[in-house]
């Protein structure tokens, strides 16, 4: 075992030697060449061998989250319409032309499997070190990354699995649940005693570990998201009313000292990344401000063709905030019509919006620094 700032992380032996013989028992022999077909992609005529994605809601339905629904704790059975398929990192694959990147928990321990990319979030998964039985914290999913990798190390020559690891893009989008937890479920919490920016040190400093990690696992293009405006979600609005009269919501329906938390952290966390990029010089490090894209949106709902900006597509009660998207058969008829899909998160049509500007800078500038994802997916490692 070997420790890193607060991150914890090891490859116990078993797993190499069952990752091992899994491959043996598929009968996978990858030469040279096959290797670098697949790391200069001649599938996609990009520069992008494959995409591994790390998160929370943001980036998993349930798929990759044991016992899920058995074993959720946020009133929602169902926190994307349909599929991964909807959210923002499988919508970015698709403009790479990446179209096989699989839940974690789904695959067979194939190298064919992480050679298309994986996808280790989680619902609910937090950056502090909070992981449980039914879903995996940043840690927990950092680790399955070294297993991962170890695979390739196992199977392709040192240079090819470099290689292979260099030209793919890291995916990571956490934050929500911690604040989510800090907001909703701890009052009581000694964290609501400190500042904004105490709290946000806490978490960006354990993101900040973690591209280090990945940056040492050879990863040299890392996209990191912030965090989206949680005072604006219809379940937080709905919380506010409940207990302050809804005194501290504004006019476009966000309560604003959630708000002030959440840029605190996209501020610091955007921050450490410039710093890293010019610490990393050979590394292409991206910040997302999904924050921004989704306010703008709210801020101009018509302009982007949307009709409520308030209430869940996907749930009961005021606003559809009482209880969360239980059965997808309650959804809205026009789910691109609204901004929010059930109690915390965006719906498709918004993932959409913010996968394009990500991409292009279109409709919405500037979401994505120092780079755009087209950009970063043409630099050559």
């Amino acid at each position: 075992m070997r420790k890193r700032g607060s991150l914890v992380y090891s490859l116990p032996g078993v797993v190499m030697l069952m990752c091992k013989f899994i491959s043996i028992v598929h009968g996978q022999q990858y030469t040279e060449k096959t290797v670098s077909k697949v790391t200069f992609n001649e599938r996609n005529g990009s520069l992008v061998s494959a995409l591994f994605v790390l998160g929370d809601s943001s980036v998993d339905c349930g798929d990759n989250t044991l016992f899920y629904p058995l074993l959720h704790g946020r009133l929602s059975l169902h926190p994307c319409n349909g599929s991964d398929a909807t959210l923002l990192p499988q919508l970015i694959a698709e403009k790479i032309g990446l179209t096989s990147i699989r839940p974690f928990y789904a695959q067979n321990g194939s190298l064919t499997e992480v050679l298309g990319g994986l996808n280790f979030g989680s619902t609910q998964a937090t950056i502090m070190n909070q992981g449980s039985f039914s879903h995996q914290s940043l840690n927990q999913q950092l680790r399955q990354v070294s297993e991962s990798l170890q695979l390739l190390q196992l199977q392709l020559s040192e240079n090819s699995a470099t290689e292979f690891t260099k030209s793919s893009i890291f995916f990571l989008s956490f934050g929500k649940e911690d604040y989510i937890d800090l907001f909703l479920h701890n009052s009581s919490s000694p964290m609501l005693n400190h500042d904004a920016q105490y709290f946000a040190t806490i978490l960006v400093n354990q993101m900040t570990n973690a591209m280090r990690y990945l940056y040492e696992a050879n990863a040299r293009k890392i996209i990191c998201l912030g965090v989206l405006p949680l005072g604006c979600t219809p379940r937080i609005a709905w919380e506010s009313n409940q207990t302050s009269n809804g005194d501290d919501i504004n006019g476009n329906g966000c309560v604003d000292n959630v708000n002030d938390w959440i840029l605190e952290y996209n501020r610091m966390l955007d921050e450490h990344i410039v710093q890293l990029n010019a610490e990393f010089s050979d590394a292409h490090i991206v910040f997302c401000d999904v924050y921004s894209g989704i306010l703008e949106i709210i801020n101009k709902p018509r302009f982007y063709g949307f009709e409520d900006t308030k209430s869940a597509c996907c749930g009961l009660g005021l606003n559809g905030a009482m209880l969360g998207c239980i059965s997808t058969e309650m959804a809205c008829n026009q789910a691109s019509s609204h901004v929010w899909w059930d109690l915390y998160n965006p719906t498709q049509a918004v993932n959409s919006i913010l996968a394009e500007a990500a991409w292009s800078n279109q409709p919405i500038p500037d979401i994505c620094r120092p780079l755009t994802i087209h950009d970063l997916v043409n630099t050559k490692t």
